[in-house]
């Protein structure tokens, strides 16, 4: 990695641990929600397979949680050891927002997780739904605090710059900047749809393995009715975000479109494939549906958007990076739509559960979410360049001064660490969900009466290496 720059390769190490980290917290999100209703069901209808469900889910909400949690430390030292001059700068926005998340998410979940994952036997039920409610709400308060932060750096307002460091004028401008509602509800639809995709996908695998039974069945439908509501409204919040981008950072746009330039009275065509080439400042071989780009991005025929020949070459986004992210997201955003249009179809004929095609399909649309979030966030930040505060910080000025031998042997240890640990981790996980939903399974406290759990992965069951049961 000797002939790479420092500052590549800081971007590189925190795009790789932050692509690993925003896996955890997107499922904790979707799956804290999806306790919650369980319980609740459980609570109005008195069903057990609810509360088979709920155990079973919550176990693997333990391990994520845990690994969600290890992998967010990272990041903050890294704002320290890796983006200094960034911390020095912005910290004065930057640091409340992250010690509101603490003060608030952080404490809610810790107040109520242990209640949560080992209070069955300790509290009634009414107060281990409230502790679960607490929970699902500490992971989208959260998500808030976070997106707040992330949203101020790419539609910062609200502050003055005094003596070289940014300085809050307005903490609502701040907080609610032109950017961050659109990109909550975007954050918060892809983590719903990523765990409905999830959710899916195991039900799905146990039908296959005919592994038929009420919990498997009912799991399989709140997934496919959750991707046949949440897909629709995610495409259409995506259209908002888009048009709100366009204003805000129509370089980015215009790089995702593959777009340079504009002749007089002509509509922007949608170029579904082609070939951006930053240096001739063209996009080759393109696949153009004609006016379609001026009706999505624009809601006229004949609309026009700035293309990246109206900007600086400095200060232009990598078309060749976020033109192909973007597709994948909404590439996947369409099976993700036809999934759950499918489910519906084979709902209405009485074979959701028999159709082995779809749940083929099913099964491997079970990343498909994740994928998706991760192609939209390296949408968002790549298309983001140069700036790390979109029109007042270059990242070239926040990066620290470390040589590039330390940032190749920084980002070296992090990928061997990461891929052992994080995939020990996932295939820990995966083999949790493999056992199954069992019918009156017990809740984590009472498995082992002897033990004082103090950690979330206390509730996580032994794997027993024994075939894996029927789930019955």
């Amino acid at each position: 990695m000797s002939h790479l720059d420092p500052l590549l390769l800081a971007r590189i190490q925190f795009g790789f641990t932050i692509s690993f980290h925003i896996v955890f917290p997107a499922i904790t999100i979707g799956l804290g929600s999806f306790l919650a209703v369980l319980e609740g069901l459980w609570l109005l209808k008195k069903d057990p397979v609810y509360l088979d469900l709920y155990h079973f889910w919550s176990r693997a909400f333990a391990v994520n949680f845990a690994m969600g949690v290890v992998s967010g430390l990272v990041m903050a030292y890294e704002f320290g050891t890796n983006w200094s001059y960034f911390s020095a700068f912005a910290g004065g926005v930057t640091g409340p927002l992250l010690a509101y998340e603490v003060l608030t998410a952080f404490f809610l979940e810790a107040g109520f997780l242990g209640v949560m994952l080992f209070g069955w036997q300790k509290v009634g039920p009414n107060l281990h739904f409230f502790a679960t409610l607490m929970v699902a709400a500490g992971t989208l308060v959260s998500m808030s605090w976070i997106l707040a932060s992330n949203s101020w750096m790419q539609t910062p307002q609200g502050f003055e710059i005094v003596d070289g460091r940014v300085v809050p004028t307005d903490w609502l401008k701040v907080i609610f900047n032109p950017s961050f509602p659109y990109r909550l509800v975007h954050m918060g639809l892809a983590s719903y749809l990523a765990t409905a995709l999830f959710v899916g996908a195991v039900g799905a695998w146990h039908l296959l393995k005919h592994r038929d039974n009420p919990r498997v069945r009912t799991m399989f439908s709140m997934a496919m009715w959750m991707v046949l509501v949440t897909a629709p409204l995610q495409i259409l919040a995506g259209d908002q975000h888009g048009r709100n981008t366009l204003e805000y950072q129509p370089a980015k746009i215009a790089a995702i479109e593959g777009h340079w330039s504009n002749a007089p009275g002509e509509s922007v065509p949608l170029i579904l494939f082609g070939l951006p080439d930053m240096a001739d400042q063209t996009t080759f071989d393109t696949l153009e549906i004609p006016h379609l780009g001026s009706i999505i991005l624009t809601h006229t025929w004949d609309g026009q958007i700035p293309g990246l020949d109206d900007f600086p070459a400095p200060d232009r986004p990598d078309a060749t990076i976020i033109f192909w992210t973007f597709r994948i997201m909404v590439g996947l955003a369409m099976l993700m739509l036809l999934l759950g249009l499918a489910g519906a179809w084979f709902r209405w004929f009485g074979q959701l559960y028999h159709q082995r095609l779809f749940l083929r399909f099913a099964t491997l649309m079970g990343p498909a979410g994740i994928v998706a979030i991760l192609a939209g966030w390296i949408t968002t930040e790549v298309g983001r360049q140069p700036w790390v505060v979109y029109g007042v910080m270059r990242t070239s000025d926040a990066v620290a001064h470390h040589s590039a031998r330390a940032m190749s042997v920084s980002l070296l240890l992090f990928v061997v660490v990461y891929c052992a640990v994080f995939g020990t981790g996932i295939s820990y996980l995966l083999k949790v969900v493999a056992k199954g939903p069992d019918r009156g399974a017990p809740p984590p406290d009472t498995e082992q009466p002897n033990m004082r759990p103090a950690r979330p992965l206390s509730a996580a069951p032994d794997i027993d290496p024994s075939p894996l049961s029927s789930g019955e």
